[in-house]
């Protein structure tokens, strides 16, 4: 029996009857407004005057829960007295999408109503149970009159009653806070198209910051292998010849300078800031690419035919950054040798091309530089992003080759 009654006198089970009794007394600065349709017609049957009076008051109720500020307050209430874990709002931007937002919108009206209604049955009758239960022990003989109806307590029940009408205004209690808390979830909860909404809203956040780990791991992995062999180049030859040394350090600080501007990008949109507009870039800037890795003292040989320059959008970052990631993965594994870098621009399609020597017998070169593993991975999914066709493996024994066709009627 005490375990029956410890819930009853638990903290919360209080605070959520504080809150259906605040949700009651905040109703009745309507109830005037509510007598006026009654007061209008005062030939009116006193039956039908209390009904109307009751649906007016309802329907004010109702249209009060329709504020959006209202829904925040009872969400935040609700959370603190009802311990119920609600999310926040959807935003505007996100309920739009939602399939059904014309019957979303009268959950909150509905839970207000229920509120409301618990709340004064809630206090009117727990309210009438504890008066009971404190003057019945006053007299030897006493009763309580309530509607006409008279029940009289006679001897030494009266503290028997008094205990029973105590209990049993706890268990109204009790109850009143459980309806609330079982409501709440399910009216001032998301709904199940604004779960949807979010659902997708969060997809393609994951993808966007999948993308940008993309952009991350091709800027600056290209950026360190390349800094990190132009160092070494920069100390072979720094007493024989100065001016390949400067020339190989000049190179060092443009890319570190590029792929900060990158990161800094980056880490602003995971860090949910307002970041500037994305450093782009394209195929136009390939030649500076092609550069960098030969102050590296890499041998590029590049082919290129047909309009690489017309490629534009999105199609055209894409293939750069993917002959970056190419010839990243030339710089770490290759076993020396030239590397060759082809691009073939055609009106329907762009194919791109990277091959490199790699170490006699293997297929993964001499492996000078440490890797996730994901290059290949990320390439692989931004190719089949772009509705195209990738490759990549060695080519006879002494070769590695990537290449990727791109088709150009589905650039954005």
């Amino acid at each position: 029996m005490i375990r029956g009654i410890r819930p009853l006198l638990s903290g919360s089970t209080y605070s959520g009857m504080l809150l259906a009794f605040c949700g009651a007394v905040a109703s009745l600065p309507l109830l005037p407004l509510a007598t006026l349709p009654a007061l209008a017609w005062p030939a009116a049957p006193y039956g039908a005057k209390m009904i109307m009076s009751l649906l007016v008051w309802a329907v004010l109720i109702g249209a009060v829960g329709m504020g959006r500020t209202v829904r925040r307050g009872l969400i935040v209430f609700a959370r603190r007295l009802l311990r119920v874990p609600l999310p926040d709002p959807v935003p505007v931007a996100v309920r739009r999408f939602a399939s059904s937002p014309g019957t979303d919108r009268w959950r909150t009206p509905l839970w207000l109503l229920l509120h409301v209604a618990l709340g004064w049955a809630g206090a009117l009758v727990s309210g009438v149970l504890l008066l009971a239960g404190l003057t019945l022990p006053l007299g030897a003989d006493a009763g309580v009159s309530l509607f006409g109806r008279s029940v009289r307590v006679t001897g030494g029940w009266s503290w028997v009653v008094a205990l029973g009408c105590v209990v049993l205004a706890a268990a109204v209690c009790g109850v009143v806070t459980n309806a609330l808390r079982w409501s709440a979830p399910r009216l001032l909860g998301p709904s199940s198209a604004e779960r949807l909404a979010l659902a997708a809203e969060r997809e393609l956040l994951l993808a966007e910051r999948n993308r940008l780990a993309h952009e991350l791991h091709d800027s600056i992995g290209h950026t360190l292998t390349a800094t990190t062999i132009q160092a070494a180049v920069a100390g072979e030859v720094l007493s024989a010849d100065p001016a390949a040394a400067r020339a190989a350090l000049r190179s060092i600080e443009e890319s570190a300078r590029a792929a900060l501007e990158d990161l800094d990008y980056v880490l602003g949109v995971l860090r949910e800031e307002e970041a500037g507009t994305a450093p782009t870039r394209t195929l136009a800037d390939l030649p500076e690419l092609l550069d960098r890795l030969r102050h590296a003292g890499a041998v590029v040989e590049p082919e290129l035919s047909g309009e690489p320059a017309q490629v534009q959008g999105t199609l055209s970052r894409a293939a750069y950054r993917i002959l970056q990631e190419g010839l990243t993965n030339a710089l770490r594994h290759g076993a020396g040798g030239p590397i060759e870098v082809r691009v073939a621009a055609a009106p329907d399609v762009l194919e791109l091309g990277v091959v490199n020597r790699t170490g006699a017998g293997t297929g993964a070169g001499r492996g000078a530089f440490p890797t996730s593993g994901h290059g290949l991975t990320g390439l692989a999914e931004r190719v089949r992003l772009l509705h195209g066709e990738f490759e990549a493996g060695p080519d006879g024994p002494r070769h590695w080759r990537l290449t990727v066709r791109l088709p150009v009627r589905s650039s954005a």
